[in-house]
């Protein structure tokens, strides 16, 4: 894996414990320059995966909610 995602994996980990497959695939979307579709009960981090993936990237976060 190359450092620069790496580095970037490992962040995710410090803000997210316990979701290492959904870190790994949120980044695998990510480079595929696909699209992520989170889903997970409530309280489980998504969006705090998702802001925590757009603020080490430097880019805007902006959410959807569908309740």
């Amino acid at each position: 894996m190359p450092p620069v995602i790496d580095a970037l994996r490992r962040n995710l980990a410090t803000v997210i414990q316990g979701k290492t497959e959904a870190i790994e695939l949120l980044l695998v979307g990510v480079l595929a320059g696909g699209h992520v579709l989170l889903e997970d009960v409530p309280g489980s981090g998504k969006t705090t995966l998702a802001k925590a993936l757009a603020r080490s990237l430097a880019l805007p976060f902006s959410r959807v909610q569908f309740t």
